[in-house]
């Protein structure tokens, strides 16, 4: 079946002792090297045994493999190695909220259809609800042979009520689900970012007033070039994180389509309401190509472009306030409880917090990075490479939340040395310009005159 496009709708190193050159040349290197690399990989035997031991609860053997959800057609099950390798539910189960949400939503469509009945819809939200509660409570068994978030909660749901919950999978594959979850998760965590960004926002204004006309030298090529205020100064910032908050909110405008009914790639042939799913999880309107529905990461990219931007802004700042709070500028102080020591040298106060921004900045930059090499090469419409999308946009957004927040800590505990930066101001001829500028308008009046 063509998808046809929907209208929109709102170790220590050990060494022989060699005597003499004589000694050694009656040495066989090839027996020194054959027992050397035969105790290492004894010992690395040992380690990887010691690892896998430390990864299962002792004397608890481990629950049965279950076939596959897509083993139909296959007569034997994939070796331990592959299995640890393409798992992805040691990273992706913090997509739980999400999957279940778009599963209710799912559910109760299916049953407005009358693909599935209202009975089998309402055991599967209570399952849901019931499987919910236990991961929050910690008492979910995440298993690597279900491979996934989704076929966790779904194998999950299906031991608890049975049949009905095997018509869950009815008209919808994990190439959709995977992109209606991720969806939004993204668009969660856009708001969570937003509303900490407004929060330093904040901290930098009040900080402004704090020391309302204060004047400082400005700087162009880190050398001293006119005075500001500042308040304009650090209101610079507040303007910059204000074009954070858009990109990232621009963002969600475009993210906030829903990918369910498009399948594997190219839909169903069952009479499903994409519009009802879409409406009930908040999205403006069903994607139009399935095709695209079910590769694009468009909307990942655009989160992690604008939150590398948003790591720089930050680390720009750490860097002046780390320069500033040095004993050769000397205009910022540091509370102590934004501050770190030297485990030897006991003068020290470290502006530590805004140093780990500008270093954790590189981080985030290179999981933008990651994302757009991944995509680079991929052939439409979904391919597994895309599992390797979740991780980077968890730490980038993680950092980011952590960045934010320490930078809005920092600026409530500094203190700006106005004696210092008085001191600071007659050097370097700031008024330089002023002179020029009044100069020129002495010698028009004259002129006019």
């Amino acid at each position: 079946m063509v998808f046809a496009p929907s209208p929109f709708r709102s170790t220590s190193s050990a060494t022989h002792s060699i005597q003499s050159p004589k000694l050694l040349s009656t040495i066989d290197h090839r027996l020194i090297f054959s027992v050397s690399f035969d105790s290492l990989n004894k010992r690395r035997s040992a380690a990887m045994e010691v690892l896998c031991c430390a990864s299962q609860p002792k004397n608890m053997a481990a629950p049965p493999k279950e076939a596959k959800l897509w083993g139909g057609r296959f007569e034997e099950g994939v070796t331990d190695a592959v299995e640890r390798f393409t798992e992805s539910i040691s990273f992706d189960k913090a997509l739980y909220k999400h999957d279940i949400m778009g599963s209710r939503a799912h559910a109760s469509m299916l049953a407005k259809q009358g693909l599935i009945s209202f009975s089998d819809r309402d055991s599967i939200l209570e399952g849901l609800d019931q499987i919910q509660a236990r991961i929050e409570r910690g008492e979910f068994e995440w298993r690597t042979d279900r491979e996934d978030v989704h076929m966790n909660i779904e194998a999950a749901l299906t031991d608890l009520i049975g049949e009905p919950a095997k018509k869950l999978h009815t008209a919808r594959s994990r190439n959709d689900q995977v992109s209606t979850d991720f969806r939004l998760w993204c668009r969660d965590a856009i708001d969570m970012i937003v509303a900490r960004i407004k929060h330093f926002q904040i901290a930098m204004v009040k900080l402004a007033k704090t020391n309302e006309g204060v004047i400082v030298p400005g700087y162009t090529h880190l050398q001293r070039a006119q005075p500001v205020l500042l308040q304009h100064h650090l209101l610079a910032y507040v303007e910059q994180l204000d074009r954070d908050a858009g990109r990232l909110l621009d963002c969600r405008v475009r993210l906030n389509f829903c990918p369910l009914g498009a399948c594997a790639l190219a839909g169903t042939g069952l009479p499903i309401d994409r519009f009802m799913t879409s409406d009930a999880l908040g999205f403006t309107a069903p994607m139009r190509n399935s095709m695209d529905a079910v590769s694009d990461r468009d909307f990942v990219l655009e989160l992690l472009s604008a939150n590398a931007i948003i790591a720089m802004h930050l680390s720009r700042l750490g860097e002046e306030w780390v320069l500033w709070a040095s004993e050769e500028f000397g205009f910022i102080t540091p509370s102590d409880s934004v501050s770190t020591g030297s485990s030897i040298m006991p003068q020290k106060k470290n502006p530590d917090p805004m140093e780990l921004v500008r270093g954790k900045s590189a981080r985030v930059l290179g999981d933008l990075v990651t994302l757009q090499v991944l995509c680079k090469g991929l052939p439409l419409a979904y391919n597994r490479d895309l599992q390797e999308d979740k991780e980077p946009v968890f730490d980038s957004v993680k950092t980011i939340m952590g960045m934010l927040e320490v930078s809005s800590e920092f600026a409530n505990n500094i203190t700006y040395n106005k004696d210092r930066i008085n001191k600071a101001l007659p050097a370097g001829h700031l008024d330089a310009t002023t002179l020029a500028d009044y100069l020129v308008h002495k010698a028009s009046f004259i002129i006019k005159s």
